[in-house]
């Protein structure tokens, strides 16, 4: 009877479970941003780091190890997706000096640059949400490309995470490194939505 209660003082505790999860969200970008520390390694990081929100989130467990042994399966075929992930951040960021130099065309060329920017950014979340070992990067993102135009709302979620973070930055920028978990944690919510639909 007294274990009862103290479990049911523990549930009620910052809405037990929700909080726990919270909790879980924040802990998880920091490994996500530790393990991006790679630069190329960030689609991988952030693989290994929803599959454990969803590992957690399905109440099997989950911890440090499972994390990193993810980290090392999605890193395999996931440092190409980042190196290319780059490239194209490098190629709209040739779309923005053209924008500010004031060539012809400029700003149009640099509004559909950032766009497709951030659909790629999107598309990629979209896969590292449903990654498990073993699935081909190429395979995810072509799926998860697919999502993000024919699914626009919870396409538009994930840019609001992505927002939550970019203010976040913002105001104090350590704070965005825990938030990272948050968008992971959007991501895997809005691939698992049409399941409980």
């Amino acid at each position: 009877m007294a274990q009862a209660r103290v479990k049911a003082r523990r549930a009620s505790f910052l809405g037990g479970e929700r909080f726990a999860v919270f909790a879980e969200c924040l802990l998880t970008g920091v490994w996500i941003a530790v393990a991006s520390l790679g630069v190329v390694t960030y689609p991988a990081a952030f693989a290994a780091g929803a599959r454990h929100l969803r590992r957690r989130i399905g109440h099997e467990g989950s911890g440090l190890r499972e994390f990193v042994e993810d980290f090392r399966a999605a890193v395999r075929g996931g440092w190409v997706v980042g190196l290319l992930g780059l490239a194209a951040a490098g190629a709209v960021w040739v779309d923005v000096l053209a924008v500010r130099a004031g060539l012809p065309g400029g700003p149009f060329v640099g509004a559909v640059g950032i766009l497709a920017l951030l659909g790629l950014v999107v598309a990629l979340l979209r896969a590292g949400a449903v990654w498990t070992p073993g699935a081909p990067w190429r395979a995810l993102l072509g799926d998860a490309g697919r999502r993000t135009v024919l699914d626009p709302a919870g396409s538009f979620l994930i840019v609001g995470g992505l927002g939550v973070v970019a203010v976040s930055a913002w105001f104090v920028v350590p704070l965005s490194v825990p938030v990272l978990g948050v968008v992971a944690a959007a991501a895997v919510a809005v691939e698992e939505r049409p399941r409980h639909r």
